[in-house]
Parts: structure tokens; sequence; C-alpha cells
């Protein structure tokens, strides 16, 4: 650490005014804690440690974009500011870009090479790029000095289920619930392996746990999903669908999700995207054959058809990867500003140099993920059909496959499935049966 940064740190410790901020972060208080550090830095805007203190606040109310510009800015002033850093790593890792998360981390290292937090978070993002036996590895380092951590326990379940050792991942999800009997994700994750039925213990654990005074609503919803699979395995139908119910209208009570924003997307898709608009613009975009999408809804087979496609020596299964979505993000700025309607009309007046740019940055963005070097490569994210006229355009030579189910078997099962994200149509059997119409209508047109 620079003298510099030392110096700066140090009267950070001795200001009255950081001293309550720092108070108010610890209490949770943001609002205190945002008021007190907007004008200080508006007064000393090179103050590094109250930028970090403020980039605190805006990762904790999910502003990860502000955090990572203030954590940047800090980084500029003191790059060797490991602290800030880490919490640049986590704000990455938490707007789904783990690529960049490890390459953050890996520069702190030799900084505090047995920091067990940065070791933790470098093994969550490698499991998200497929860096399986290094996130092993590392979890295998955290468990061996704290063995007492039941998230991380829980965690190094899920590499081992997606690597294929599922007995090693059923221990070490037994692990966590030996250490916290009430971690709902935990008894859901078990559950979920579908290779595994619990018992008339298990479920009477699980009642046991939903009757503690105090559960945390995360924990009150995986148990509820957990005890459906159970108790349908267990051959008690109407039981279990009871506990799907209450599962999926607790989740469903803490999302955000219109169904009519997807029902208008559809229209102004249908619109937009003619056969004239793509007539004009045939030759357009990259010209790269290599990804092969397979998307439609969630549970309907995705994965079956993905393995089939990888069994050719040509084709590289990867997994659900988030660069379209993100692309799509990217150009339609906050729901605020216009959302879905600035998107749209953005990719319609792209010119044939910026669609072959979008093509190819896709194409670069997903070479993290690509470890065969076969020539074709598969992304499976089911929800790119929302944005298939934006494949078409930046992609013209790719493959897609349209992965479809019949319509009652799919929702039900996507009712009996709780998604850690990004399927917040899935928790309601009228916005599901919307979102699959939308879905069908947006496919028969393009």
């Amino acid at each position: 650490m620079s003298a510099a940064l030392e110096q700066a740190l140090a009267r950070a410790k001795r200001d009255p005014g950081l001293l309550r901020a720092a108070e108010a972060l610890v209490e949770n208080d943001l609002p205190v804690a945002e008021s007190i550090l907007r004008p200080h830095l508006a007064a000393d805007p090179f103050d590094v440690a109250a930028i970090r203190m403020l980039a605190e606040v805006a990762g904790r109310i999910g502003r990860y974009k502000d955090a990572e510009a203030l954590l940047r800015r800090a980084l500029q002033l003191a790059p060797d500011f490991t602290a800030a850093r880490a919490n640049l790593a986590t704000a990455l890792y938490r707007q789904n870009r783990p690529a960049e998360a490890v390459e953050t981390l890996d520069r702190i290292t030799d900084d505090e090479p047995d920091h067990l937090g940065h070791r933790n978070l470098k093994a969550a993002a490698l499991s998200r790029i497929g860096g399986y036996e290094e996130a092993i590895r590392l979890y295998e380092e955290v468990l061996a000095r704290r063995p007492d951590q039941p998230k991380v326990w829980m965690s190094f379940g899920h590499v081992l289920k997606t690597v294929g050792r599922t007995a090693d991942g059923v221990e070490a999800y037994r692990r966590a619930i030996g250490i916290a009997p009430t971690l709902g994700e935990a008894w859901w994750s078990l559950a979920n392996l579908k290779t595994v039925r619990l018992g008339a213990e298990d479920v009477a654990a699980m009642d046991a746990a939903l009757g503690r005074p105090g559960l945390a609503e995360a924990d009150r919803f995986h148990h509820h999903f957990a005890l459906g699979k159970a108790l349908e395995d267990a051959g008690e139908p109407e039981r279990a669908f009871r506990h799907y119910e209450e599962g999926n209208r607790l989740r469903r009570a803490g999302i955000d999700y219109e169904a009519d924003e997807v029902t208008r997307h559809v229209d102004r898709s249908i619109v937009r995207f003619t056969p004239d608009f793509f007539a004009a613009r045939e030759g357009q975009g990259s010209p790269a054959p290599d990804p092969i999408f397979i998307l439609g809804m969630p549970r309907a087979g995705s994965t079956l058809v993905e393995q089939i496609l990888a069994s050719h020596p040509l084709v590289e299964g990867t997994m659900e990867l988030p660069d379209i979505p993100a692309l799509a993000r990217r150009m339609a700025g906050p729901k605020e500003d216009g959302g879905d309607d600035r998107y749209l009309e953005k990719l319609a007046a792209l010119k044939g140099d910026d669609l072959r740019a979008m093509g190819e940055d896709y194409l670069e963005r997903t070479r993290v993920q690509r470890r065969e070097g076969r020539p074709y490569f598969i992304d499976k994210m089911p929800n790119n059909w929302v944005h298939i006229g934006l494949i078409h355009l930046v992609l013209p030579n790719a493959k897609i496959v349209d992965a479809r189910r019949h319509p009652l078997d799919c929702c039900v099962s996507n009712f009996r499935q709780h998604y850690a994200r990004g399927q917040g149509f899935s928790y309601s059997l009228t916005d599901m049966g919307r979102y699959y119409a939308d879905y069908v209508r947006l496919m028969a047109h393009v």
C-alpha cells in the first residue's frame, strides 16, 4: 500500500462524519450513510475511502453499475487500494460478468493470498464460466480452513453436481443442512437433484423449519419447493401442489415482473421485424456461423437437445450464456428512459458496420466459455427467444433451434421449479400462460 493511500485511510478513520457514515453502514441505515457521504465527496471528491463507502451504499441497493463506476474512480486515484478492487470484483460478479470478476481477483491475490473471501468469490465466478476444477480446488481450500460455513458447502455442492460428482454433491448439501437446518436453499438444492428422494425424516425436518418463528422469507419459499418435490415423489400430489403453490406465491410477491411488458415487446417486435426489414439488411452482421442457439421455454428439453448436438465432434456445449441479453440491456438502457422502445429503435437504426461489430462482440465475450476449440458452440439460454430479432441481425448465419414442449407439460414443470434468477414469469400460472403464448407468437412470426 502506498504512503498516500495509507494517509488517506488514516484520515478517514479520524473524520467524525465518515465514522458516522460507517456506523450507519454497519446498521444498514443506507439513507443516513448516503446523506453524509454525498456532501463529503462534493467537498472532497478525491477521498478514496469515502468513494468506496458510497459504492458500498450503491451495491447494497442493487445499483451495481453505480458501484462499479465509483470503485473504478477510487482505483484510478489509488491503484493499490486492494479493498476497493475486491469490492469491484463483487460488483462485476453481481452484474453477471464473472470473467471480469476473476480477472479483477487475480490482480489482488499477491496482496492478500490467504484471504478466504476472495477465494470463495473467485470459485463462484469460475463456476459460472466453466472453470469447475479450479473452483472445486478453491472451495476445498476454503472449507479446509472454515468447515463451519453452510453456504460455502452449498456452493461447493452446486459445482460438484455440475461436474457429475452427484454423490459428493449430496454429501456437501447434507453438510450444509447439518450446520444450518433451516437453510432452505440447501434443502431445495438437494431435492432438485432429481435422483435423490427426500424421506419422511427430511419432510419432518422441513415442516419443523417452516414452523420456526422468524424464518427468513427466502428460506421459507425454498422449503415449500423442496417439500413439494419430496411429497410428489412420495405419491402425495395434492399436498405437494399446495406446497408448490405457496412457494410460488411467496416468490412472486418479491419479484418485479410485468407480463404486459413482454406482450408489448412481442407486439412491437412483430411490427418491426418484417421480411422487408431483414431483406434490407441482408449480408450485414458478423458472417461467423459458430453459434448454435437453443431457445424457447425453460423445462422444454433444451439440455437434452444440447447433449445430442454436443456429441458431434464439431460442436461444443457450453451453458446458458448471458451475453445476448447483456447486449440488449446495453442498448436499451434504464427502463425509466424508454427501455424496450429505445432498444428496438436503436436496433433498427444500426448500420452494417455496427451490426457486424455487435456480432463480433458477442463472439469475443463468449470465447472464454469455449475450451475445446471446436468450430461450433451452443448457447442454450432459453430466454434468447425474446431477442431473436437481434440474433438474426448481428449473427445472420447462426443456427437457431426452438426447443418446444407441450404447453401444459412445460408450464407445470416450470411451476414446480424454483430458479435462482431470471425467470420471473414462472411463479404464477397466469403469467406463465401469457409468457408461453407470447413466445409462440414471436417464434411463429420470425
